[in-house]
């Protein structure tokens, strides 16, 4: 099945550069994959203007390069500027891997390295080399990023984040050095460029960057500013024993994350003063949610502890009801102990309730993960699919696998394979990327896999 050709940025020593890659995709029985190049280069660009220029002059002069015989090339050839400008999740940021690995490992710093080095591995793989693959291949901590953060807690998790540093700082300029001399920026038409670059859209809030110095809005750091423009809810971070509802998390949009305490840290852009009373289970931390797949509806519980989820079950299985009844009687019971949740500090508390009759198990909306269908609207494309309950699945998926130990979930699930990149495409549309290419068979079948893998983990007591 042929896969989209994609524009990304490569950050690098000369700046950022604009090229176009063919992740994975099968023709005549075998896999390919490829980079805007020929044999000796990877052709890069100084915006997608020039980019885009350059595709319309190699066209009409019959150049050859490695994406011409892409079965998705003849559409690239009519791509706009916007259409061709890369995403800002298709920035690989070579150059700054040192500055990620210089401090502590986090959510954040970890993704980041991982599509970065997935990205370089690529890049080694289709162009042969074998300097840059010698490094990556020289720490099992870089094999190890796509795993997330967990990989890299405790006292064995800390020495392989040492050990990864170590390895960028006295190696990662061989990798930098090689991708340079890899990438060329080929001549463009400079007029054709400029024309077409006169055709982008231009970024958002580019007519707000001028500010009156006498007008008193203090440029861009200005009250309206932060009222209008609030800061990336990924960037607000607070310590969980502060309170849910003072300072900037007071306005921040961040997903329901509970500590070991069970506090949570509340979404709601309310005034502290209207903030509803918690109830029992936000008090403890703990989530109910439910399952619907092919198999039915059932009910179970997690957490999150230190942004790790939990789930009631242990060594990968988890324990779920066909009701709540069926829950509430069981955690009385039999249920008392010999699962993970029942080393959370407010377990006593789930417990206590339910022996007393008093715990009552309610699924928020927002807990309700609807599997049944996605396959199959996965398999007719992107417009088929409702983007919200596709989301709720990924995430029930994502955080089953992670608990669990699974790492084939979230590589099945990275934009740079078959499956992730269609399900990326539907959660995060955008008129300047490509629409996948039909048939869908390979993407539906690998969905229904990972589905199968989760179903698999669930026992009924």
């Amino acid at each position: 099945m042929a896969q989209d050709i994609v524009p990304i940025t490569l950050a690098l020593t000369g700046g950022d550069l604009v090229t176009l890659w063919a992740p994975r995709w099968r023709e005549d029985g075998e896999e390919w994959e490829a980079f805007l190049g020929d044999d000796d280069h990877v052709f890069a660009f100084a915006d997608a203007a020039d980019l885009a220029a350059w595709i319309r002059t190699s066209d009409a002069d019959g150049l050859d390069h490695d994406l011409v015989d892409h079965p998705a090339w003849p559409v690239v050839g009519g791509l706009s500027v916007d259409e061709l400008t890369p995403e800002d999740i298709q920035r690989y940021d070579v150059v700054g891997v040192p500055e990620l690995v210089a401090e502590e490992p986090d959510t954040f710093s970890v993704d980041d390295l991982a599509e970065i080095t997935a990205m370089t591995r690529s890049l080694a793989d289709v162009c042969d080399l074998e300097g840059v693959l010698a490094v990556l291949d020289s720490t099992p901590a870089f094999a190890a990023l796509p795993d997330g953060l967990a990989v890299f807690g405790g006292r064995d998790g800390a020495a392989l984040w040492a050990e990864l540093a170590d390895v960028v700082a006295e190696r990662w300029d061989e990798v930098v050095d090689a991708l340079d001399a890899l990438v060329r920026v080929p001549e463009v038409d400079v007029e054709l460029a400029a024309k077409l670059r006169a055709t982008a859209t231009p970024p958002a809030g580019a007519d707000d960057d001028e500010t009156d110095p006498d007008d008193g809005s203090g440029g861009s750091g200005s009250a309206e500013d932060a009222e209008n423009h609030p800061a990336d809810p990924a960037a607000v971070v607070q310590d969980p024993q502060d309170s849910a509802v003072d300072g900037p998390l007071a306005d921040a949009p961040e997903e329901l994350r509970s500590d070991a305490a069970g506090e949570s840290v509340r979404t709601d852009l309310v005034d502290a003063a209207e903030e509803p009373e918690p109830g029992f289970w936000e008090e403890v931390g703990i989530d109910p949610i439910s399952i619907l797949s092919a198999e039915g509806e059932v009910i179970t519980l997690r957490c999150f502890l230190d942004d790790e989820p939990v789930f009631l079950g242990r060594d990968g299985r988890i324990e779920v009801f066909s009701s709540s009844r069926a829950l509430r009687t069981w955690i009385a019971g039999e249920g008392s102990e010999g699962h993970d949740l029942a080393e959370v500090s407010t377990w006593a508390d789930v417990m206590t309730a339910a022996v007393g009759g008093d715990l009552e198990v309610e699924v928020a909306p927002e807990n309700r993960y609807v599997l049944v269908g996605l396959g199959e609207d996965l398999l007719e494309g992107p417009e088929a699919v409702d983007p919200s309950q596709l989301e709720l699945a990924v995430e029930l998926l994502l955080d089953a696998a992670d608990w669990a130990g699974d790492t084939l979930t979230r590589e099945a699930l990275a934009p740079s394979e078959a499956l992730g990149w269609l399900v990326s495409f539907v959660l995060r549309p955008d008129p300047n990327r490509l629409t996948p290419s039909p048939p869908f068979t390979r993407e539906a079948a690998r969905w229904r896999e990972l589905e199968d893998r989760l179903v698999g983990r669930l026992r009924q007591p």
